[in-house]
């Protein structure tokens, strides 16, 4: 993953509400959760939620389907698992390197 979408996904996760917003949906797994449900889980107002969601389907943590008149948002766990794992590549690395 470039520097610049890590950079981009972890500011995007830096808001402690779209953080709340994310936790939520990683927990809920494949079927993900409708708007109306995120809404009530995290008391927030419809356009805020919104503005959260916006922020982070940019940055591609997250995408949404229209499945009859509810809005689901799901998690795209190929892009959590691919920044988790860009991260703990960088793990220790200059750790392993010894000086000649």
């Amino acid at each position: 993953m470039d520097i610049d979408s890590a950079a981009a996904r972890l500011a995007a996760l830096g808001n402690p509400t779209r953080l709340r917003l994310y936790r939520l949906l990683v927990r809920a797994g494949e079927a993900g959760l409708s708007m109306g449900g995120i809404q009530e889980k995290l008391g927030i107002p419809g356009s805020t939620l919104s503005h959260h969601c916006r922020a982070m389907i940019q940055v591609d943590l997250i995408h949404q389907e229209r499945v009859g008149t509810s809005l689901i948002c799901r998690t795209n766990y190929a892009v959590m698992r691919g920044l988790i794992d860009d991260l703990a590549a960088e793990c220790c690395a200059d750790a392993c390197q010894t000086d000649e």
